[in-house]
């Protein structure tokens, strides 16, 4: 009775036993999922925390660009809106203005009625000036009224022609300054004989004074000579006045009247003069309003020309934004789609439909292509972090690359340096050999014949001492008695004092 109770209790035991390991083992699991959950929950709120502060920074980077766009937004209305107001504002607004922005929109009425007004005084000092009488006076001077009159042709002319009458009175002015040039050498040579007369008499006077006359015979002689003389001169005179004379004066008649042709040149010239200096002012006021007119439309080109570019710019600005606000609005149709906006329960895989999210899955694996049946968001984020990865490490194996490349550079630009130092030594001139090598290769050449020198003596010596020890005993002993003392001293001693005993016993013998 009792071993049944006993054996029963023992079985309840067991089954308590079970069940409390059972127990104690769901206890540790749920301990164990407990723990899992605690640190799941502990990397969820970190993920939640990282995720929020990227979100953070996301906002205050989207925040500060949208600030930054609202600003450039606003500074570009705000430029619009000058630029439309310098091309759009009404003449009203252009009489209030003082200082126009375009010279097209410049009132040119104050411009126009000044240079009209220098215009009508131009005329008027025109006509003043350059009359008709002038006009042909100036028109008269050609080339054939400046010739000189031969007054021995004579002058048939009309009464009404006035060139003629001004060649008569020019013929006349010449004939009579011919005369009062005959008149004046007339009485030229008049006064020289009075002043000849005057002074033989002053001389004569002088000679009565002083009393060097002589005789009378002398001085009839004297007398007779000089009537004599003066007949002549007379004669020659006389023929002078008929015949030399009058054929020179009308040989030189043209040359004698060159004073009056001068005059009259010089008159018709100091005409030509003031004609042309009228001309001058006349032509220089024309060339400057020629030159303000030419200014003036060069500028309104220019202008224009500025116009048409800014038209052609604002056009392509035109044409630049339409195709932005196009673009805008495709982009703004593709964020509507419900398959790209964030759904209410977010979805790991991605959907079939996205053809965005698999295209920029394809573009971030590249050739790396894996079939998979579902294509979830993580992937695309892992893949994203390992492309980040790899574009780390080689920005950093190009880093190194390029800090390898100019250490190799450096080295190589020693070199080349070492290299032109070598080659040039200084100079300016290429060596092709150098001195310090040459002079090291000749003292090497020269240490090499005294060592092979020295090596043929050392062979000639061997030689020689082999055939010294081929012929005698007594070094082929002593070179047996060195090898032993390299090589076994305590043998050496041996030979050495066995070598004695005996050299001892032979003198020993020899006294005997």
């Amino acid at each position: 009775m009792e071993e049944g109770e006993l054996q029963k209790l023992e079985e309840e035991f067991q089954a308590l036993q079970k069940i409390k390991n059972l127990k104690i083992h769901r206890r540790n699991k749920l301990q164990m999922m407990a723990s899992t959950n605690s640190h799941m929950s502990l990397k969820l709120n970190d993920k939640a925390e990282e995720a929020a502060k990227i979100l953070k920074e996301g906002q205050g980077i989207f925040t500060a660009i949208n600030t930054k766009i609202n600003n450039e937004l606003h500074s570009l209305t705000e430029g619009v809106k000058k630029l439309t107001f310098f091309f759009t504002f009404s003449d009203s607004e252009q009489d209030l203005s003082p200082h126009p922005v375009f010279l097209s929109k410049l009132a040119l009425d104050k411009y126009l009625c000044q240079e009209e007004k220098s215009t009508a005084a131009l005329t008027s000092y025109t006509k003043k000036q350059f009359f008709q009488a002038i006009s042909e006076l100036v028109e008269s001077s050609n080339e054939e009224n400046f010739q000189l009159v031969d007054i021995s042709k004579p002058l048939i002319c009309d009464e009404n022609d006035e060139v003629c009458k001004e060649r008569l009175e020019m013929a006349r002015l010449q004939m009579a300054y011919i005369c009062a040039q005959h008149q004046l050498i007339q009485l030229k040579a008049k006064d020289i004989s009075i002043n000849s007369a005057v002074q033989w008499a002053e001389n004569y006077l002088q000679s009565l004074k002083n009393k060097t006359f002589g005789k009378e015979q002398h001085l009839e002689a004297r007398i007779s000579s000089l009537n004599s003389e003066i007949s002549k001169i007379k004669k020659q005179l006389t023929q002078i006045n008929n015949e030399i004379l009058p054929s020179l004066v009308k040989e030189n008649a043209q040359l004698l009247n060159m004073p009056v042709v001068k005059g009259d040149f010089d008159l018709q010239i100091a005409r030509q003069d003031y004609y042309t200096s009228r001309q001058d002012q006349v032509c220089n006021q024309l060339l400057k309003q020629k030159a303000s007119f030419e200014f003036l439309q060069l500028a309104y080109e220019i202008e224009l020309r500025k116009h048409r570019d800014n038209h052609r710019q604002l056009e392509n600005i035109i044409q630049d934004l339409k195709q932005s606000s196009k673009a805008l609005e495709q982009r703004l149709e593709m964020m509507s789609d419900p398959l790209i906006s964030q759904h209410a329960v977010p979805r790991n895989t991605i959907d079939s439909r996205d053809d965005a999210s698999h295209r920029l899955y394809q573009l971030l694996e590249g050739e790396n292509q894996k079939q998979q049946l579902f294509r979830t968001h993580e992937g695309i984020e892992q893949v994203a972090q390992k492309l980040k990865q790899d574009i780390t490490s080689v920005q950093d194996q190009l880093a190194v690359s390029s800090q390898e490349q100019f250490l190799f550079l450096s080295k190589l630009d020693s070199d080349l340096d070492a290299l032109c130092d070598s080659l040039y030594c200084g100079g300016n001139q290429v060596l092709l050999s150098n001195q310090e090598l040459t002079d090291q290769l000749y003292q090497l050449e020269m240490n090499l014949n005294k060592l092979n020198q020295l090596i043929m003596d050392f062979l000639a010596d061997v030689k020689a001492k082999r055939k010294v020890l081929e012929t005698n005993t007594l070094h082929q002993m002593e070179r047996k008695l060195y090898v032993y003392f390299f090589k076994d001293e305590d043998y050496l001693k041996d030979i050495v004092e066995k070598l004695e005993h005996q050299s001892q016993a032979q003198t020993i013998g020899l006294e005997d």
